[in-house]
């Protein structure tokens, strides 16, 4: 695998603390903006990488 470093996956609580929202407006994201995200089970998982990059990307604005 060589110096390659994983990212780890965050939770909804840390996800939420991260970007400075409510857990309910992180799920409205996920619903309606396509916040990435991967639900297992009854939890949710995010990559910080993968959720800046859709903050980047403009894809924030609700469709």
């Amino acid at each position: 695998m060589g110096n390659e470093q994983i990212e780890r996956w965050y939770s909804m609580k840390e996800i939420s603390e991260y970007l400075g929202i409510t857990r309910d407006t992180a799920l409205s994201w996920i619903e309606k903006r396509g916040m990435p995200g991967v639900k297992v089970g009854r939890t949710w998982k995010f990559k910080i990488s993968e959720v800046d990059a859709w903050m980047r990307s403009g894809q924030t604005e609700e469709k």
